[in-house]
Order: structure tokens, then C-alpha cells, then sequence
């Protein structure tokens, strides 16, 4: 199951994971999407008004697992307000993140860590419910709940991105401001995907996210470099504990 705020938060982090396992047999995926992304961006000539953003990000969602090639199993919108997360009632959200849980019994649970990857308000909330939700439901149940991913950049991908920016005369990420992305330590990574044989796949459905492609990438970028860009997908283990020197895991279901 993967829990997130806002429809393409879903198209970066575990795609790739997605498209690796598409054809797995037994291999079940929940979508969860706390907003619709009504509150986003609205690019200079694009067809939405601030009134019909929200449908029209639920369809570029839509057509973007199509577009990847695995559609999600199940597929929850808690229709919440988007960018007023953090004001909702932590235990009305968490009830409903964890009804779903119950539901599904998942043996891997991925969503955002502290930072939010940003620093966004939604993405820190629900990754705080998620959080809570899962323990509350894992300590009761018999089966499920083997595995919590929080979606992180490395620290050493930050540091290199950002330099990348600046030699290109960019504005670089600053960590401090919210919308921005920040790393966390390299040594704090638990999992590492390498998602370069479905790169193609990952950047077909980002492309779906129409609305949103000035944000998702910049238009200079070139396909090669996007590619590179996409062929990693980097996740602190929240649970269970690491140990120090515990080896990096390259698959979400290892060991499982």
C-alpha cells in the first residue's frame, strides 16, 4: 500500500517498485491519495480553472498507472482539502489510513518520512498518519505489515543535483524553504531500487501529470538525463529497526 497526498506524489518515489512487480503473481497494489490536488499550480494556457483542477488531476493519475502499465488493484481518494492536511484532526486521519490497513493486511507500507521530501505540509502530515496508523493496526494483526518505507533522496544525489543546478546557472534546492527537496544521510537508506530497466515505463507515467510538468521537470532536461534521473528509488526503512551495518536491501519484498 502506498499512502500519499497528492496524485503524481505516487509517480515518483515507488513507480519503478510497481513496474518491477507488475507481473508477480499474488503481487496486490492499494493506492491512497489524501487530496486531489485541487490547490495545485495552474500552468499559462493550460484547459483547468481552479474549479476543475481536482477532476482533472484524478484523470492524469488515471492514465498515468496506464501509462506505466499496472493500474492499482485499489484505488482510495479520502477526498480531503488539498494543502490543509496538517489541519485536519490527526486522529480523524489516522482512523481512516488505518480502516484501510485493516482492510488489506499489506506486508509493505510505503509513504512519506519527516521531511516530506519537500517539506510539504500534506506530505508531512500523512506520512505522520500512515505512520501511526500502521502501528496501531500492525501490533493486532496475524498477518501483513512486515515492512514500513519512507520515499527519501540520498543526501549524496541532493548534494550532486544541486551542484549539477548550479553549474547551470539554477536556482539551487535550498532544504530550509518548504516546496524545496532535501536529503537525508546516505547512511540512514535501508532499500535501494534500481529501476533503470523500467525507466521508460516511470517517465510514461509522469508525462500523464500534464497539469503538473513544470513542477515535475524541467524543461531543458534531456531524455537521457531523465532517464538517470528516474533509475533509483531510494527508501529509509522505518520499521522494523535497523541495525547499524545491516545490509542495504534492493528490493522492497526482500527478505520478506
Amino acid at each position: 500500500m502506498l499512502v500519499v497526498a497528492h496524485p503524481d506524489d505516487d509517480a515518483y518515489g515507488l513507480a519503478g517498485s510497481v513496474a518491477l512487480h507488475a507481473d508477480d503473481p499474488g503481487f496486490r497494489f492499494t493506492l491512497v491519495h489524501a487530496t486531489d490536488g485541487a490547490a495545485g499550480e495552474i500552468p499559462p494556457g493550460f484547459p483547468a480553472t481552479r474549479e476543475s483542477l481536482g477532476a482533472v488531476r484524478r484523470g492524469e493519475c488515471r492514465n498515468a498507472w496506464r501509462a506505466l502499465g499496472r493500474t492499482p488493484d485499489r484505488h482510495v481518494w479520502l477526498d480531503y482539502a488539498d494543502g490543509k492536511l496538517a489541519g485536519v484532526p490527526s486522529e480523524a486521519l489516522v482512523g481512516r489510513i488505518a480502516l484501510l490497513l485493516e482492510e488489506e493486511h499489506p506486508d509493505v507500507v510505503a509513504t512519506f518520512g519527516p521531511d516530506g521530501i519537500t517539506g510539504h505540509p500534506d506530505h508531512i502530515a500523512v506520512g505522520q498518519a500512515t505512520d501511526a496508523a500502521f502501528h496501531r493496526v500492525r501490533v493486532a494483526a496475524d498477518t501483513g505489515f512486515r515492512r514500513l518505507l519512507h520515499g527519501a533522496m540520498k543526501a549524496s544525489t541532493f548534494e550532486r543535483w544541486n551542484a549539477a543546478r548550479l553549474r547551470g546557472g539554477k536556482d539551487v534546492w535550498d532544504p530550509s524553504r518548504v516546496y524545496h527537496l532535501r536529503g537525508v544521510p546516505d547512511e540512514t537508506i535501508g532499500l535501494e531500487v534500481d529501476t533503470t530497466t523500467v525507466a521508460d515505463r516511470i517517465i510514461a507515467g509522469l508525462s500523464q501529470h500534464r497539469s503538473q510538468l513544470h513542477v515535475i521537470s524541467d524543461p531543458t532536461r534531456t531524455a537521457a538525463n531523465w532517464r538517470r534521473s528516474v533509475g533509483r528509488e531510494f527508501f529509509v526503512v522505518a520499521w522494523p529497526p535497523r541495525s547499524p551495518g545491516d545490509p542495504v536491501l534492493n528490493d522492497m519484498f526482500e527478505g520478506l
